[in-house]
């Protein structure tokens, strides 16, 4: 399988898995607590890591890089859905999902400015029309009073996500991947539930088969494959291009709510995904005419030699 095919699949899983994520956690919302929920299954995810990566234990080192790793932790994973939890209990879920996916927009920027990723003009408006799409989508579920605290939460968790990637982008020369990926999720997993224990009763989880059955699975596929899937793209390719196509996340999530919690298509929905649509096509078709470019200028050259 050719590189391109193999990132198109591995892309193609991460939205479906990561889009589908917020009704199922909706879902299991309703038989556990936030904080103990998102430590559950966070730590069930980091230690099934750390079993995949136990034949490579000498590439750990933990010892020498364990700050990176609790860093790493702190930002994607404890303040990232620390955030997000608290910050759902003032604002709308449309809102505060809206502005959370201004990540791609931020994580653009940041790469531009930290890792020296090219950034263009045609780039800034595609990452700026996606967002703006993401927003058209999640419109119609503005509802009730806005809280300053609630968007001032949902800023921090996209900027806490956006600071992660190019945080975890800028250490993979030093770091394994995987160990990276287990290790920020299970130090992640511990913190958010020692501060659930604290915070939140263990009796009010209702460990039925509903539960135990979306927690297994957003625990195996969305956090510990979908974000080894995330930094394996991001490590191998431009961490602003891959964050460009976490846009279509809503989409999958607004689908996948319609089948599972019975909510309604709306103009909304068809507006967002032409916008999400042609953000994406502006973000990519750029290089590909680079790239066109130099192809026919090579075979323009050769054809002078042949002459």
């Amino acid at each position: 399988m050719s590189r391109q095919k193999s990132t198109v699949l591995l892309l193609t899983f991460l939205v479906l898995v990561w889009g589908i994520n917020w009704p199922l956690s909706k879902i299991a919302l309703e038989y556990a607590p936030p904080l103990l929920f998102s430590g559950i299954r966070t730590l069930i995810g980091g230690v099934l890591l750390i079993l995949i990566g136990l034949p490579k234990a000498h590439l750990l080192r933990f010892k020498t890089l364990w700050p990176v790793y609790l860093s790493s932790a702190l930002l994607s994973i404890v303040l990232y859905y620390g955030f997000q939890t608290i910050g759902l209990q003032y604002v709308p879920a449309g809102l505060f999902s809206a502005i959370v996916f201004l990540q791609p927009v931020l994580l653009g920027i940041f790469s531009w400015l930290w890792l020296g990723e090219a950034m263009h003009g045609q780039k800034m408006a595609g990452l700026a029309l996606g967002f703006l799409g993401v927003g058209c989508l999640s419109a119609g579920g503005l509802t009730g009073s806005i809280s300053l605290w609630g968007v001032l939460l949902a800023l921090a968790t996209a900027l806490c996500w956006a600071f992660g990637t190019v945080y975890l982008k800028r250490m993979m020369d030093r770091v394994d991947m995987l160990w990276m990926t287990a290790m920020q999720i299970t130090l992640g997993g511990l913190i958010l539930l020692a501060a659930g224990s604290v915070a939140e009763p263990w009796q009010a989880i209702r460990w039925n088969l509903a539960f135990v059955a979306v927690t297994l699975f957003i625990s195996v596929f969305v956090i510990a494959l979908g974000w080894l899937v995330y930094f394996k793209l991001i490590n191998e390719g431009e961490a602003g291009k891959v964050g460009s196509y976490t846009f279509l996340i809503p989409l999958v999530s607004i689908g996948a709510s319609v089948l599972f919690l019975n909510e309604k298509i709306t103009v909304n929905l068809v507006i967002g995904l032409l916008l999400v649509v042609i953000s994406i096509l502006l973000v990519n078709v750029r290089i590909q005419r680079q790239r066109a470019s130099v192809l026919a200028d090579y075979q323009a050259l050769e054809g002078g030699k042949i002459l």
